[in-house]
């Protein structure tokens, strides 16, 4: 007997989204379906590009599918439509599907340097990213990413300057070098929706904000201009760094911002022989994300090599992308990801799967 479409379907039923806990067909993620001569293909499409399951996903559908009688071929193509948390922008004529806040209770951190290699990671796998530096005190995203100019207007709107993939605007653009900015109310309330509502971002799957450390005016204005997706807290293991976190949490909670997580920076220096050098303590992160009751995504070690890049306009995921920094922010960017999409999951859209043939 013949395998038919409606078998393929029941097949993909029995195969589960890891992180959503719901099956492909039911989550509409089977598209494109064609089956003939027992040659079964379709698309598989996932919530984000940058999805850390996607390859047991594609193994599972495909057993699930060559175990079926009669087929003798599978193809599979992967596809993703990243899912908008649903929250309205319209206010700001602001086309972003996740907007994503990254803070620090102190500075110091290795806020900016995180904010920006999450940017370049989730871009590398061909999301649509913007980054915005509202650390309107110290907006070293232009020095960190290697640019130091914007493009001409585009239709009366500030044009994001655009490297490795990835869309941004900072202060740091439209300020001499070296000139302090004493901004307060307002005045700084003024210059960050103007960051949001003129300039040309286009459409974006994912817009990643560095915020000033601390807490204070320009979060409060961002949290009033923008309605966020959630907001990821960064620390070093010391516990005077996890103190001032644990603000930044309450921070967020006050602002009715949903905390994706903790990153640890800094976490542990490798040694030549192989041995670790924890230079600011140990565990202070996972100990925060435990105590507080919010995600623990994952601790970054040093190495010098995320300092020079970052001098050098160079993301430490794209000078050095072996390295171990590099593969932990790699890995934080799809936990990132995927938690946004799980997030988002409830005010995602019915789509009609479409049989071929």
């Amino acid at each position: 007997m013949a395998v038919t479409p409606a078998d393929v379907l029941e097949a993909l039923s029995k195969v589960q989204e890891p992180e959503l806990h719901r099956d492909l067909v039911t989550l509409n993620m089977i598209q494109d379906l064609s089956v003939e001569d027992g040659k079964v293909s379709f698309e598989i499409v996932l919530t984000t590009p940058a999805c850390p399951l996607r390859t047991k996903i594609e193994s599972e559908a495909r057993a699930a599918v060559a175990a079926l009688p009669g087929v003798t071929q599978v193809e599979i193509h992967l596809g993703s439509n990243v899912i908008s948390d649903g929250k309205p922008r319209g206010l700001m004529n602001l086309p972003v599907k996740n907007a994503v806040a990254v803070a620090s209770g102190k500075g110091g951190v290795g806020k900016t340097t995180v904010a920006v290699n999450l940017a370049v990671a989730l871009a590398e796998t061909g999301a649509k990213v913007g980054l915005l530096d509202a650390d309107i005190y110290g907006p070293n995203v232009p020095t960190m990413m290697g640019v130091d100019r914007l493009p001409p207007f585009d239709n009366g709107k500030l044009t994001p300057a655009e490297t490795y993939g990835v869309k941004m605007m900072s202060i740091g653009f439209l300020v001499p070098p070296g000139k302090p900015l004493i901004w307060r109310g307002p005045m700084l309330h003024s210059a960050i929706r103007q960051f949001l509502s003129d300039v040309a971002w286009g459409e974006l799957d994912y817009l990643i904000i560095d915020l000033p450390p601390g807490t204070g005016d320009a979060q409060l204005s961002l949290a009033q201009s923008l309605p966020l997706s959630g907001g990821v807290i960064v620390t070093l293991p010391q516990m005077v760094s996890v103190e001032d976190a644990a603000r930044g949490l309450a921070m967020f909670n006050e602002l009715n911002v949903p905390i994706l997580g903790v990153i640890e920076n800094m976490s542990y220096l490798e040694m030549p022989d192989g041995t670790r050098m924890e230079v600011f303590g140990r565990g202070g992160g996972e100990m925060l994300a435990q105590n507080e009751g919010v995600p623990f995504l994952g601790a970054i070690p040093m190495d010098p090599a995320v300092r020079k890049g970052g001098d050098d306009g160079k993301p430490v995921i794209v000078s050095h992308p072996q390295s171990a920094p590099a593969q932990a922010l790699r890995s934080l960017a799809e936990q990132l990801a995927a938690r946004l999409s799980v997030n988002a999951y409830q005010n995602q859209p019915a789509v009609t799967i479409n049989v071929v043939g």
